[in-house]
């Protein structure tokens, strides 16, 4: 996932991140809030060898995430 990515489903993905990986809080979330680069310090901060792991997650669930969205959009 990238940082556009991350920016135009933040508000999807970062309900998922917090359920998943419950050391982020709420004002993690708020200083996240969609900056790829402020996630990838938090991770880092939060989880350090996890990310990796982390990531792969990340990455998955906005593959799964992609297609719905699409299918939403009118042609």
């Amino acid at each position: 996932m990238n940082a556009d990515q991350l920016k135009g489903k933040w508000t999807q993905f970062k309900g998922e991140l917090k359920q998943k990986y419950g050391k982020f809080t709420d004002d993690d979330l708020k200083q996240i809030e969609g900056s790829y680069d402020k996630f990838i310090g938090k991770v880092q901060e939060r989880y350090g060898e996890k990310k990796d792991e982390l990531m792969k997650w990340a990455n998955a669930w906005h593959e799964k995430a992609a297609p719905k969205v699409a299918e939403k959009k009118p042609h």
